[in-house]
Formats: structure tokens, sequence, C-alpha cells
């Protein structure tokens, strides 16, 4: 073959070939450093959520120890709006009915619980918002609402707490012998004795109340 020949051949499969490898190492390298840009720019999302959540907590370092709600409302709906569904705008969320409470606007804290325990981002948000909604619903006279939401299985974890919140709802639906079952069985998930404790003076304020 001679050298004529040879390039001819060259030029037939690079017309056959090289247009298609040329998009592909083109896409493959936008790849690449799409991805490196990707991963760039979540880690300077999640660095300036961190920052504005940090802000957040830093609203309630006032000489009253009261945070400030326009501020909070603020910091908050940033974090919900520009960092929607990530950790810091949910646990932002938990913190404004936090505030809400304290202020006595039990509707509004019970609207951003809601939400919480509908889309939670992880199981610890969930149950957080759920026997925080619970708790918030009994205030609101609810009580029988609140139960509703700590029906099912719990995680290990949670389960003293969410039983021990039980205990405290039956209690003011004057169910004390429900109240007493779950009591112990909040009891029994325990290890840590101080909080057995607490729960032993539960149980022991029923028994003198049915004496």
């Amino acid at each position: 073959m001679t050298e004529d020949e040879q390039i001819a051949q060259i030029k037939d499969w690079w017309q056959r070939n090289g247009k298609p490898l040329l998009t592909g190492g083109v896409l493959a390298l936008a790849l690449v450093f799409g991805w490196k840009g990707w991963q760039e720019y979540q880690s300077t999302q999640a660095q300036t959520a961190s920052l504005i959540y940090q802000q957040l907590l830093e609203t309630s370092l006032t000489a009253e120890g009261k945070p400030d709600v326009a501020k909070v409302a603020e910091l908050a709906g940033k974090l919900k709006s520009e960092h929607a569904g990530s950790h810091y705008a949910q646990y932002a969320a938990l913190f404004v009915a936090k505030v809400a409470v304290e202020n006595g606007k039990l509707d509004d804290a019970a609207a951003e619980l809601k939400a919480l325990t509908e889309k939670p981002v992880d199981a610890t948000v969930a149950e957080l918002a759920r026997q925080r909604l619970a708790r918030v619903l009994a205030a609101q006279g609810k009580v029988e609402d609140g139960l509703k939401l700590l029906d099912g299985e719990a995680d290990k974890a949670w389960l003293a707490s969410r039983e021990e919140l039980k205990g405290d709802l039956l209690v003011q639906l004057g169910r004390t012998d429900d109240a007493h079952a779950a009591y112990q069985k909040a009891k029994q998930a325990l290890a840590d004795d101080a909080a057995v404790g607490g729960l032993q003076m539960k149980l022991d304020d029923l028994a003198k109340g049915d004496a």
C-alpha cells in the first residue's frame, strides 16, 4: 500500500469514526468537569446554608435570651427559599416552631411542624417534628390528635421519649392506666438513671392519684 493510499484510508476512517469519537471525548470531559463543578457548587451551597443557620441560632444570643422574631423569620425564610429540602432548612423550621411556641403562637408552630412531618429529610427530623407537634396539639386542647401522631412503632432510639410523651398526653385525658403502661414502657427503654428517676416520679404521682 502506497503512502497516498494509507493517507486516504486514515481520512476515510476519520470521516467514519473520528467525529463520534471526538464528540464522545468532549462529552466525557464535559461530564468530568461538570461533575467537579457540581461538587464545588454543592460544597459552596452547604457552607452558605451552614453560615445562615449559625446566624439563626445566634439570634438567641441577646441580653434577654430571646430571639429577634423578625430576624428569625428572615433567616429561616432565606434557608427555605435558597436551600429548600436541606437539613439546614428543616432544622431552621424546627427553630422557628420553637420560637413560635415561646411567643404563644401555637398555630404558627403547628403549621411549621406539620410541614416537616409530611416531607422530612430524615428519620430524626421526622420524629422530632412528630413529637413536638403532638405537644403543640395537646397545648391547643387537641390531645386526641396529638396521640394519633404517636401511634405505630418508633425507632429504638426514640422509643423512650415517645412513650413518655404518650403517657403525658394520656394523663391529660385522665386515662391513668394507659399512662402508667406508657411510662413503664418508656422506663424499660431507658438506660440513663437520671431519666429513669424522672419517669419514676411520674409513676409515683399516678400511684398517689389512684390511692
